[in-house]
Parts: C-alpha cells; sequence; structure tokens
C-alpha cells in the first residue's frame, strides 16, 4: 500500500501492484492508475508504503521520496512485461498496464510493532527443503548431465522435466513448443501436472509463458495469487466505473490453479525461438535470482540439443527411400477385436480429432493421426515413415524446420493419455507401427 498528501496534506491510500527494489536505497513503483498518488507526490513528494515479508508476513513501513520516473528503458520493460503477464491472464490487457515507473529514494525502513497477533503465523522463515542443502552447481551439472546424454527428442524432453525435480528441486515444470503458425504454444512434456499437461496450449503473449515467448525474456513472479485478485480487483472496478462489459474473459492457462510462484524462460537457438521452459510452485517466493541464472543456462543447451537434433533426425530421415510400404493384404487389426467399437470424428475446419467425443489433438497432429487411422482401416496398413509424412503436402508441415518429431512425440503422448487403444510404437529410426485394440468408427465433419 502507497500513502500520500496533497498540497493541503489531505491524505490518500491505494494498493500497489509493483515495488522493485533497485539498490538498498532506491526502488521503483509500479505507476497505473494513480492519478491522485501522481499528483500528490509531484507538489508533496514524501510518501509511505507497506509491504509484507511473504514468508513471515512481518510488515514493514518505507518511508520514500519521489525522484522521477521512467517510461522506457530496461526498467519499465521489465516491469512492464510483468504487469502485461497478469494482465492478459485477468483479461485485462490494454486496461491493466504500466504508464510509468516511478523512482524513489529510500529514506527509512521500520518493522510495524503490533502487527500480528501472537500465534497468527510463525515469524521465522520456513526451513529449506533437503534440495536447498545440495551443492547448486552439483545439481546444475546434474541436469546438463541429463540432458546430454538424451538419444532422441522425445527423451530429451522427459529427461529434462525430470532432472529439474532431481537436481533443483522444481516438482513442477512444462516444455512448450510453438506451434506451425507460430502464434500458440503447446505443452511437449510436464512433470506434476498428471494428464493434464502435455497437449495443453497458450497463446503468444498470453500469461507469463506468452509473454516470455512474444519477449524472449525470462520473467519471474513471486505472489502470483495475491497478483491475480489485485487484477480482478482492477477490472471489477473498471466496469462499475465505466460500464463496460465488454472485457476479455479471464484465460485458463496451463499450469497449476493455485500457484504462487512461477518462472519461465525462452529457449533460443540461432535467434529463433524453439519453446519455452516454465516451473512453477505452490510455495511463496519459490525462486530466487540463482535460480534464473542456473535455468538461464540450462535453456541454452535445451535449445541448442532441440535444435541440432531437429536438423540432425530431419538430415538421417531424408535420406529414407521415399516409397511407402505396401499395404497389407489381409485385413486390419482392428475388425478382429472383440472390444467395443472406439467411435473418432475428425472436423476439417480446425483438423480437431476427438475420441468417444472428447478432444483428443488437432492440427499437425490431429491431421496426421488421421492420414494414418483412414491407411489403416482402408488398407489395413500399420507401418509407416516419418519421410512420407514430410512428402505429404496435406499435412502442412513447413519446408524448414518442421519439429515433425516433437509433433509426433505429442501425439503419442496424447494417445497414451486420452486414447490408449491406439498406440503409436517406434520401430526403427523414422519409422513407426499402429497398434489397436478396438474396432475403430471413423467420421469426418466439415
Amino acid at each position: 500500500m502507497i500513502a500520500t498528501c496533497d498540497a493541503d496534506g489531505v491524505p490518500n491510500i491505494t494498493y500497489l501492484s509493483q515495488i522493485f527494489l533497485l539498490e538498498d536505497d532506491r526502488v521503483a513503483l509500479s505507476c497505473q492508475f494513480f492519478n491522485k498518488t501522481k499528483k500528490n507526490v509531484l507538489v508533496n513528494p514524501v510518501a509511505t508504503t507497506q509491504i509484507y515479508d511473504p514468508l513471515t508476513f512481518d510488515a514493514y513501513r518505507v518511508v520514500i521520496k519521489y525522484s522521477h520516473e521512467e517510461r522506457e528503458g530496461k526498467l519499465f520493460e521489465g516491469m512492464s512485461r510483468r504487469i502485461d503477464a497478469i494482465a492478459t491472464h485477468s483479461g485485462m490487457a490494454g486496461v491493466f498496464r504500466l504508464l510509468s515507473a516511478d523512482v524513489y529514494d529510500v529514506v527509512s525502513v521500520e518493522n510495524v510493532a503490533g502487527f500480528k497477533r501472537p500465534g497468527d503465523l510463525p515469524s521465522v522463515p520456513q526451513q529449506p527443503s533437503a534440495v536447498q542443502y545440495r551443492s547448486e552447481m552439483s545439481g546444475l551439472q546434474h541436469v546438463s548431465q541429463r540432458i546430454s546424454r538424451a538419444r532422441d527428442l522425445e527423451e530429451l524432453y522427459a529427461c529434462t522435466v525430470e532432472a529439474l525435480e532431481e537436481g533443483l528441486g522444481f516438482e513442477n515444470s512444462m516444455i512448450l513448443l510453438p506451434d506451425e503458425t507460430g502464434s500458440r504454444l503447446y505443452a511437449i512434456a510436464g512433470r506434476g501436472y498428471g494428464e493434464s499437461g502435455v497437449g495443453a496450449e497458450v497463446g503468444l503473449g498470453e500469461g507469463l509463458i506468452g509473454t516470455v515467448a512474444r519477449e524472449r525474456c525470462i520473467l519471474r513472479v513471486a505472489g502470483v495469487g495475491a497478483e491475480l485478485r489485485y487484477g480482478r480487483a482492477i477490472r471489477t472496478s473498471v466496469q462499475r466505473a465505466t460500464g463496460l462489459r465488454g472485457l476479455r474473459p479471464e484465460i485458463p492457462l496451463p499450469g497449476l490453479v493455485d500457484a504462487q510462484s512461477q518462472m519461465a524462460l525462452p529457449l533460443v537457438a540461432n535467434d529463433r525461438l524453439v519453446g519455452v521452459i516454465a516451473v512453477e510452485s505452490k510455495k511463496t517466493a519459490a525462486f530466487q535470482e540463482w535460480h534464473e541464472a542456473f535455468l538461464d543456462i540450462i535453456a541454452n543447451q535445451i535449445a541448442s540439443a532441440i535444435e541440432n537434433m531437429t536438423l540432425r533426425e530431419k538430415d538421417e530421415k531424408d535420406e529414407e527411400p521415399a516409397v511407402p510400404l505396401p499395404p497389407r493384404s489381409e485385413p486390419a487389426p482392428p475388425s478382429k477385436c472383440e472390444a467395443p467399437a472406439l467411435k473418432l470424428r475428425f472436423f476439417k475446419s480446425d483438423d480437431c480429432v476427438f475420441a468417444a467425443d472428447e478432444y483428443l489433438v488437432r492440427n499437425v497432429p490431429g491431421r496426421i493421426l488421421w492420414k494414418i487411422l483412414r491407411e489403416l482401416t482402408a488398407r489395413g496398413r500399420t507401418e509407416f515413415t516419418n519421410r512420407e509424412f514430410r512428402l505429404d503436402p496435406a499435412l502442412g508441415l513447413p519446408a524448414i524446420r518442421d519439429n515433425l518429431e516433437s509433433r509426433l512425440v505429442l501425439l503419442r503422448k496424447r494417445l497414451e493419455q486420452k486414447c490408449p487403444q491406439i498406440a503409436l510404437v517406434p520401430t526403427a529410426r523414422g519409422r513407426f507401427r499402429v497398434d489397436v485394440t478396438a474396432p475403430l468408427e471413423l467420421e469426418e465433419s466439415a
């Protein structure tokens, strides 16, 4: 909170979105809706803020003196990105935005005595977990070794999120890749989300992950719950004051619904965004500055590995003969299955595939799956090569860096989670077999 006075000494108190520590004696405050606050400090520069320790909830009163505002540059951009991430999440993009980063000199800091009642909350910081006692360098070494030993893209994605938990204690993490349009990202691997992780999508510029992808910068946010409550409160105030009912609804984003700490980093190789790695926690202030530095090193290694493996596998598979395998002369195995028939529907308008009326996959993975299933049911064919998918113009794969392997990884994982009656089984480099355990009924809808 911040308290100011006008020239006549009449006080005004309101809530703050951010207080950003610059140096030991300087802070920057986010100026968004502070018409009265800004007007007051321009004539009476002394203000008082009250802040709270995120672990102990001890309160501190900080007296500050207005120095100047910044509307561009590194400080402004860093504070603005964080606010933009919260704004897009709460449907307030363009309304909940940073006008200026106001720099203040710190005059004094004092503990607010009697703020908490005895027994309310612990007065000592939470005890660190066992992972925090490990050497940070050992954790970094462990993650790096796991990444370097990956034999293919599927193993790279899986071992990365596993190693982040084993080496650095990040229980909830995910890797997201851009789709063929470049306007959305989809989760290719996740840790700590059960079946809800793989396949989850987020638009470019939406939430923390989308903002990191668009700006190609690291973002770390603590107190996410409080930030969202603040954004929602502003949203309600705007609606009441202006009567605007057409604000964009809050966007459901991938991840924990009750996350308190979030951090995301872009995966960039050869100046090209190849993905985003995101970690989060239910603990307040779970991530520190050294986590940013460590993850930045890991992100660079992951990005290079994804780029190199994608190009290597594409080059190797391009050497395979383009002739598809001959059709089987015998009836397709699905017709022999005694299990109940599995109904699958393909929607041509957005390339979505539904299995038993439940969404399964869409876009390129959806088109690939439908091609496989039509070949299977029409010709009894079960063997396929990556090469033939690359040469099929109907799939719409980009000519360069098509990320076909990553899309096949996503398709396999979605089938394992949502449709176990169908399995894509790798048989050799660039080759796989489709196995089914139920008769299939295919239907197309415009």
